[in-house]
């Protein structure tokens, strides 16, 4: 069921209760849960956070903590199964959900009261009707008892009840009796009526569970809890633009919903700016709106290596080949950029270039063929030299995320992560802004020598790309996400074939050589750039068809895992399947 009201349905039914929080191992949840504990810690509540990374890891977390707890919350995980199914929880153990994954599963739609989903209702595509897909067999099971033993209730009774049922027998001998044939063709008619409906019922879920996409944001949503409790700042404000930010990044939302939910940031921005200017006092942070451009960490790199290993711009002017490098050192020439202060550090450069810096790539946009580089988004000022832009915490949680080692768990990486957000640990977010530059540059360098050995194949239904080796970056689900996208983004950039933009790409890299199991993710195709997914659906179909054992364990259905020796299988049956 749905919970709207989260000040009175959700919060406060939790005030003086233990509770059990299982976060999703995403930015967005990690922003999303640092304001749920500023919340608790403000109420003095109890809680356990437990980060997760899929489905295995929920059952564990779950199992280990719930002698504990009767209130469990889950952010960013748990919408899309039937949890109730999944961790058969006692009766009196009641579920959270706060998840931004889509579509939800229909059962915790309509679960009453022990699965709660906090959310408009409205909001929600194409949820289907209760009574499309849960078939209510009772009524069907008691025609079917009252055929069987109808024999056997006719004239006993009427006679050993003499006169006193005398009535009840008159109504019997009154009713038309049904023969043996009659009573059989309508068993069949509800048999066959029973199999259109389930049949109509396999089309409805097929309709609704065929693409996997995102909702808002929950770190958006849970801020906008703190500010109906009256108990928001500008840090929470903070980490909710960081956690919608993350959604436009990584492209889980289209920028036309990014769009419509910056007014309403603005509006929380100039609220709290004018609150504590009213309370005259020193202001800790300033959170400002800007037009910025999409290119990786510029403030805090070179413009040349930020315009090198940024996406977008990298594929527009193809800065993988020597054509390319010459359109870019072009680009610096028209803008009146000298190349000395492009291969300098952005910060020490001259500070007249650094001001007008933005305006000379937005002026010249159009003419590079780069018109998207521009866009809306806030930076967060603290101090004498403290500026970041809500994308460089984005890039900076991602790679300490994924800066997984043998002496670092996940969870120590959550940690860091959840840490790097608050300003009393900056070196934390200064060291992720490192790793993140070593991430993009490995990405640059692998999508460039990928295109060159034309390592991008084609099936005729998608393009697929498989590394042949494990990779210290690309093992791991964000990194290959934003490595195939790279890719399949340069390959359309530089064929010639005109079916390109509208196929998806399918990327593949060894995990652990010891099991032979692999990492696989789908993107789609570039002409779409739909955040909307197939690929959940599809891999599911390919496998039963394949008979190939896939592990779903990711809350993003697009990335599974499957054993090397049935990658080949697999494709071909997801051939068949897409053609």
């Amino acid at each position: 069921m749905f919970i709207q009201d989260l000040k009175n349905d959700f919060y406060r039914q939790l005030i003086g209760k233990r509770i059990l929080i299982i976060v999703n191992y995403d930015v967005d949840a990690i922003c999303a849960s640092k304001i749920l504990q500023s919340l608790f810690k403000y109420d003095h509540m109890l809680y356990t956070v437990v980060p997760i990374m899929g489905l295995t890891g929920l059952r564990r977390a779950y199992n280990e903590h719930q002698g504990d707890v009767k209130y469990v919350l889950l952010v960013n995980c748990g919408g899309c199964v039937d949890i109730v199914e999944l961790l058969q929880p006692a009766e009196d153990v009641t579920f959270y959900i706060c998840d931004s994954h889509r579509p939800f599963d229909v059962c915790n739609v309509y679960s009453d009261r022990q699965v709660c989903l906090l959310g408009d209702p409205a909001l929600e595509e194409n949820i289907p009707a209760f009574e499309s897909i849960f078939y209510d067999s009772d009524g069907e099971d008691d025609d079917d008892e009252d055929d069987d033993g109808d024999e056997h209730e006719d004239s006993g009774a009427g006679e050993s009840d003499g006169d006193a049922d005398g009535g009840n027998a008159v109504e019997r001998r009154r009713a038309p009796k049904l023969s043996r044939l009659e009573r059989h063709e309508q068993r069949i008619m509800r048999q066959r009526a029973r199999r259109q409906w389930e049949l109509e019922r396999d089309r409805i879920m097929f309709d609704y569970t065929q693409f996997s996409y995102y909702g808002r944001s929950t770190a958006l949503l849970i801020f906008e809890l703190a500010w109906k409790l009256s108990k928001d700042n500008m840090d929470l404000l903070w980490w909710a633009i960081v956690g919608i930010s993350e959604q436009l990044l990584l492209g889980k939302i289209e920028s036309g919903a990014y769009t419509l939910e910056l007014e309403h940031i603005q509006s929380h921005v100039s609220r709290l700016t004018n609150k504590t200017n009213d309370q005259n006092t020193m202001s800790a942070s300033k959170i400002t709106f800007e037009n910025d451009l999409h290119l990786v960490l510029y403030r805090h790199w070179t413009v040349t290596e930020s315009m090198r290993y940024s996406r977008y711009s990298a594929c527009q002017l193809k800065l993988w080949t020597l054509r390319g490098e010459k359109r870019l050192h072009e680009l610096l020439v028209e803008m009146g950029l000298p190349l000395v202060h492009a291969r300098q550090t952005y910060s020490a450069m001259d500070l007249v270039l650094r001001k007008e810096f933005y305006t000379m790539v937005e002026q010249l946009a159009e003419k590079y063929a780069i018109p998207d580089i521009v866009y809306g988004t806030f930076t967060l000022s603290y101090g004498y030299r403290s500026r970041y832009a809500a994308a460089d915490y984005v890039y900076a949680l991602l790679a300490i995320l994924q800066s997984i080692k043998k002496h670092k768990t996940p969870e120590d990486c959550f940690m860091e992560a959840s840490d790097a957000l608050t300003r009393q640990h900056k070196q934390l977010l200064n060291a992720g802004i490192d790793n993140a530059k070593l991430l993009h540059a490995a990405i640059f360098r692998q999508v460039q020598s990928c295109l060159e050995a034309h390592q991008v194949h084609s099936t005729g239904s998608f393009f697929y790309y498989v590394l042949q080796e494990e990779h210290a970056f690309f093992s791991y689900p964000y990194a290959l996400a934003l490595l195939a996208k790279f890719v399949l983004h340069g390959h359309v950039a530089t064929t010639r074939a005109r079916q390109a933009p509208d196929l998806p790409l399918i990327a593949t890299c060894p995990l652990d050589a010891a099991q032979g199991m692999c990492l696989l993710v789908g993107i789609a195709p570039v002409r779409e750039d739909s955040p909307k997914n197939f690929f959940g659906k599809a891999f599911d179909q390919a496998a039963q068809k394949s008979k190939t054992s896939l592990l779903q364990d990711f809350f993003e259905p697009s990335i599974v895992q499957l054993r090397q020796s049935d990658l080949t299988r697999f494709l071909d049956a997801l051939t068949v399947l897409l053609t």
